[in-house]
């Protein structure tokens, strides 16, 4: 009974840092894969106002992709981090030492 419930009682992860990092990482992946999909291309014969806007097009599709990759990584920090944002329950009592006489 009492093994049951050390075992219980460890637990090797933050649950909530994982479930965030872990929801970060899938909108981030599903962000990139749609935008992807989407990439403003030219046609021959534009004028300059129709470059001008797919220059700007092409550019936001690439801050957005910069963004979701970012989202990635900093999911994927989160979830390193989990693994060691544990929490024990003796680190928080201090032991003093008595000086050697």
């Amino acid at each position: 009974m009492v093994k049951q419930q050390l075992v219980l009682s460890m637990v090797l992860v933050d649950k909530k840092i994982l479930a965030g990092g872990l929801a970060m990482i899938i909108v981030g992946t599903v962000l990139v894969l749609s935008l992807s999909t989407t990439m403003p291309a030219g046609q021959t014969g534009m004028t300059e106002e129709e470059i001008m806007d797919l220059l700007i097009a092409q550019q936001e599709n690439q801050d957005y992709n910069t963004l979701a990759g970012m989202l990635i990584g900093i999911g994927f920090l989160l979830v390193l981090i989990s693994f060691g944002a544990r929490r024990k329950k003796d680190s928080a009592k201090r032991k003093e030492k008595k000086p050697a006489e």
